[in-house]
C-alpha cells in the first residue's frame, strides 16, 4: 500500500492555519466595533495675527456628525454633552448630522443638547442627514435649546470690548448656501470663523477675509487603511478633505473626525473626535 506523507500532512496545515487566522479575524472585528466609542480630545493651538489678544487662550470645541439614531443611543449623547462641559468650553461650536434615519431621533437629542454650556455661546449648522431627517424640525428644536442657527447667517462674538466674526453656511450638498452674511462688514484685520459641514466649499471661497473654516462630513473615513487612505470619502476631492486642518489658498480648514457613524456603525483607524481649538495671537 502506498503512502503519500505530504498529501495528508496538507489538511493539517490548513487547519492548524484557520486556527492561527481566526483569533486575528475576531480581533479585528472586535475592534472596528470597539473604536466608534474611543472618542479622541483633539487639540488644535491655532495661531493668527489676527486674533485680539483679548481672545488669546479661548477655548472653542467643535463636534460634528453626532448622528443620533439606532446605533447611537441618547445615553451616548448625554454622556458626551457632559464630557464637553467639563472642558469648560469658552465657545461651543456644532458641525451638523445631528441625527440618524428618522425625525424621531431629533426632539431628544436637542433635550440633551440644550444641557451644553458655553460663555460665549453654543451655535451649529445643518448637516446633509438633518435636511433629509427634517430641516424646518431641526431648526427649530436648536432653537429651543438655546443653539444659534448658523446657517446663512452671521454674529459678532465681543469680549472685553473687542470681537470676532462668526458665521456658517447651508450644507453645499443639499441646500443654498452664501458667505455674504460673514464676510460683508469685516475686513482682513478681523479674525473670522465659518462653519461649513461639508469641507468641499473650501474650493468655492473666493474671499480672503475667512482666517478659519471647520467642517465635518468625512468622518475621517470612517474605515481607512490605518489611517492613511480610506477607500471612500463624501467629497469631490478624494483624500484632501478626509481629515485634520488643510491649508488652502484662501483659508484653513479643520475637518474633524466627527462622533458618529453612518452604517455600518463601525470605524478603524479613523477615532471619533473632539475637536478643541485654542486661539493664540501670533503677536
Amino acid at each position: 500500500m502506498k503512502f503519500n506523507l505530504q498529501r495528508n500532512l496538507r489538511p493539517m496545515r490548513n487547519k492548524r492555519l484557520k486556527i492561527r487566522i481566526f483569533p486575528v479575524i475576531l480581533l479585528l472585528l472586535g475592534y472596528l466595533l470597539f473604536e466608534p466609542y474611543w472618542i479622541e480630545e483633539k487639540v488644535t493651538v491655532f495661531v493668527d495675527e489676527d486674533i485680539p489678544a483679548s481672545f488669546n487662550n479661548t477655548k472653542i470645541v467643535f463636534i460634528s456628525d453626532i448622528h443620533h439614531g439606532p446605533f447611537f443611543s441618547r445615553s451616548r449623547v448625554e454622556r458626551l454633552v457632559k464630557r464637553i462641559n467639563r472642558m469648560n468650553p469658552d465657545l461651543i461650536l456644532l458641525g451638523g448630522d445631528y441625527v440618524h434615519r428618522d425625525s424621531k431621533y431629533i426632539e431628544p437629542f436637542f433635550e440633551e443638547a440644550k444641557k451644553f454650556k458655553a460663555r460665549l455661546g453654543v451655535f451649529g449648522v445643518l448637516g446633509n442627514h438633518d435636511h433629509w431627517e427634517g430641516a424646518s424640525l431641526t431648526q427649530r428644536w436648536m432653537r429651543e435649546a438655546g443653539i444659534k442657527v448658523l446657517d446663512n447667517t452671521a454674529y459678532w462674538i465681543e469680549q472685553d470690548g473687542v470681537r470676532i466674526k462668526l458665521g456658517g453656511i447651508g450644507d453645499y450638498f443639499v441646500d443654498h448656501y452664501t458667505v455674504k452674511p460673514t464676510i460683508k462688514d469685516v475686513t482682513v484685520d478681523d479674525f473670522v470663523i465659518l462653519v461649513s459641514h461639508n469641507p468641499d466649499f473650501a474650493e468655492e471661497l473666493d474671499t480672503d477675509k475667512i482666517d478659519l473654516m471647520l467642517s465635518g462630513h468625512t468622518h475621517g473615513g470612517q474605515v481607512t487603511l490605518f489611517g492613511w487612505w480610506a477607500p471612500i470619502i463624501p467629497s469631490r476631492h478624494g483624500q484632501k478633505y478626509r481629515t485634520g486642518l488643510v491649508a488652502t489658498p484662501n483659508t484653513k480648514v479643520l475637518i474633524s473626525n466627527g462622533i458618529g457613524t453612518v452604517t455600518p456603525p463601525v470605524r478603524f483607524f479613523a477615532r471619533p473626535q473632539i475637536n478643541i481649538i485654542v486661539l493664540q495671537n501670533k503677536g
